[in-house]
């Protein structure tokens, strides 16, 4: 199965890229997927204001993210805490590609959603962001899931270091093993449904 796993804060080597390579570990070590890591920091999606988004002519970045989107089953959104919400880039994002002609892109997926934070926090960007997609694939009636399991990554630093690593905090890991499974357990049922 294809797993994408998209970090979705457009700082460089940020702790959502830390979380995003976890995420990849995680999902690898079950030896049996196809796993990509997409890096916002990269992140050149135009504003409304600022242009079209043109198929025919992505920008690396942008063309590395549809690569990447293209034939996933499972796409893992890691999603910092930026003032209670998510970060621009990300919703964005959504906005400019949760339509047509890249709608694609968001049909016949299972998203899951982890929340990062430097502290105790990141449920509430995710649990918005549930709530846009879920208006996206109503609208356009598409086949897609958005899971119910999220991981709120807490004290992602003391917790796991820049390349994914453990750190040895047991909740951590078994918290984000828990919620890999279940991902994974969703993207293969709902798919063969």
């Amino acid at each position: 199965m294809k797993v994408s796993i998209i970090s979705s804060s457009p700082r460089t080597r940020s702790n959502s890229l830390r979380v995003a390579k976890a995420v990849a570990r995680v999902v690898q070590a079950k030896g049996e997927h196809q796993v990509s890591v997409v890096d916002f920091a990269g992140y050149d999606i135009p504003l409304y204001n600022q242009g079209e988004i043109d198929p025919d002519n992505l920008t690396p970045f942008q063309q590395q993210l549809v690569n990447a989107m293209t034939g996933s089953a499972v796409i893992i959104l890691v999603v910092p805490e930026y003032n209670w919400t998510m970060p621009a880039e990300l919703a964005n994002f959504i906005h400019r590609m949760g339509d047509k002609p890249f709608l694609d892109l968001f049909n016949n997926k299972v998203f899951a959603f982890v929340g990062v934070s430097t502290g105790k926090g990141g449920r509430q960007p995710v649990v918005q962001l549930t709530y846009i997609l879920g208006k996206i694939i109503s609208f356009f009636e598409l086949d897609t899931l958005v899971s119910s399991k999220l991981f709120e990554s807490h004290f992602t630093k003391e917790a796991i270091d820049e390349n994914g690593n453990s750190l040895g905090n047991i909740g951590y890991d078994t918290g984000l093993e828990k919620f890999v499974n279940y991902t994974l357990r969703t993207g293969k049922r709902w798919l063969s449904a």
